[in-house]
């Protein structure tokens, strides 16, 4: 049995991504522990946020990296992501906020035995 994925997309979001894949080419996502972000991750072009060896990268949403800080992952370790996208202005920076739309994670705790495999699957990852 292979470990859970750290991080899912719902079908809605994947739309967006490819929207703005098709505008601005590859992306990445970033979620930091900023005071303001919260659950909002950043979605930039592929590479014009540089993360560093101490992030984590939880996995690929629409061929996407997406990333967490360090900080945030220690408190989230327990929960697997869900990308997805609600109507709305987000931040300024993130390109999906002048489409009106706003990306947010939601999230759901992992049962004991998906925690386990991840453990033994040595997650997490680095970024790096």
């Amino acid at each position: 049995m292979s470990a859970p994925a750290r991080i899912e997309v719902t079908a809605e979001a994947l739309l967006w991504i490819a929207i703005l894949k098709a505008k601005h080419g590859p992306l990445m996502f970033y979620l930091s522990s900023g005071c303001c972000e919260g659950s909002s991750p950043m979605c930039f072009t592929k590479g014009d946020y540089r993360v560093s060896e101490a992030d984590v990268l939880l996995g690929e949403v629409g061929g996407s990296p997406f990333y967490l800080s360090a900080q945030q992952f220690e408190y989230w370790h327990h929960t697997q992501m869900i990308l997805d996208v609600t109507p709305g202005q987000g931040s300024g920076f993130s390109l999906e906020a002048p489409e009106g739309v706003s990306f947010l994670t939601r999230s759901r705790v992992f049962s004991d035995a998906e925690a386990a495999e991840l453990a033994a699957a040595g997650d997490p990852p680095r970024a790096g």
